[in-house]
């Protein structure tokens, strides 16, 4: 399927996100995109996890790399993404989160869900971006927001059979 068939999704709490994942695995799902269920989920757990537990170090030049975006169009790029509610589609991500096809959907949703309780369980020093530096809570509450309603944007429902 072409990408124009996404969904269009716009979560106003983390915890609908985890509904609708829950829902993509019980229903099954046709993915328009070029993740799975479980790839989306994983991926979405790591960066979910980082505000909290910390990012991990960046091997050189990818921190030179970061630094620079982080001190020139990084910050314009979240403010105009923030403000229009969607993240853009083809937005570069650290392979490091990129996860390898076929994995355990049902593991991945329950990796997810509970690394969506533990962000917001949290209570402690919030760790800074190497590419947006320190944002707030509520800051990273609508990236996490955005963050997922595009990765779950590219997995469509299955029809259920009457």
């Amino acid at each position: 399927m072409p990408q124009n068939n996404r969904r269009i999704l716009r979560f106003v709490s983390l915890d609908e996100a985890v509904l609708d994942s829950q829902e993509l695995l019980a229903q099954g799902y046709i993915a328009v995109g070029n993740w799975d269920l479980s790839q989306c989920c994983r991926h979405l757990s790591l960066w979910l996890t980082y505000p909290v537990e910390g990012f991990p170090p960046m091997p050189f030049p990818m921190n030179i790399t970061a630094w620079i975006m982080k001190n020139t169009f990084a910050p314009r790029w979240l403010k105009k993404t923030l403000r229009s509610g969607v993240w853009p589609a083809g937005v570069p991500t650290d392979k490091r989160t990129v996860i390898a096809p076929g994995g355990d959907d049902s593991a991945a949703v329950m990796e997810f869900r509970v690394a969506v309780e533990k962000f917001q369980a949290y209570s402690g020093p919030i760790q800074p971006s190497p590419l947006f530096g320190d944002l707030d809570r509520e800051t990273w509450k609508q990236v996490h927001l955005l963050h997922v309603a595009h990765h779950l944007s590219f997995l469509i429902p299955q029809e259920k059979s009457e």
